[in-house]
């Protein structure tokens, strides 16, 4: 397998990535792989970023892909909705189901500071420049 990778912008700005076999030549491969008037780059397999967690957030730059930060932002929202409805859960089924021994006063109030320590998540998100800050903010979840 060759440590090259094609990369190249989607119509609808996504980035592909494509791994080379190391069959044909890599240029032959672009020829046959990338949809007909795309631009393309052939970049070593270090220039792709390894982490994933912002996928769906990466765009082409000038020669490598980057993130789009407030795409980075609305996955870590998305997240976070995700962290929170998991720590709702057992407090949602107390109170929906009326739970005899249990207190829906005190499910209420566990809510309550799900929900406060999520809107800081929240801020922090808001308020982040960069991927690692995002992230950073939801491990404090």
């Amino acid at each position: 397998m060759t440590n090259q990778r094609i990369i190249y912008s989607n119509t609808d700005g996504s980035v592909a990535v494509i791994i080379p076999t190391g069959e044909l030549p890599i240029e032959e491969v672009a020829a046959k792989d990338v949809p007909e008037g795309l631009a393309y780059e052939i970049v070593t397999t270090d220039e792709v970023p390894s982490d994933r967690t912002f996928r769906g957030a990466w765009v082409m730059g000038d020669c490598c892909i980057e993130h789009d930060l407030g795409k980075c932002k609305e996955i870590g929202h998305d997240k976070r909705r995700v962290q929170r409805a998991d720590e709702f859960k057992p407090f949602d089924e107390i109170i929906m189901k009326q739970i005899p021994g249990n207190s829906a006063v005190e499910s209420e109030a566990s809510r309550q500071a799900i929900r406060e320590k999520y809107a800081l998540i929240q801020d922090a998100i808001n308020a982040a420049e960069t991927t690692d800050e995002i992230k950073s903010a939801l491990e404090a979840a």
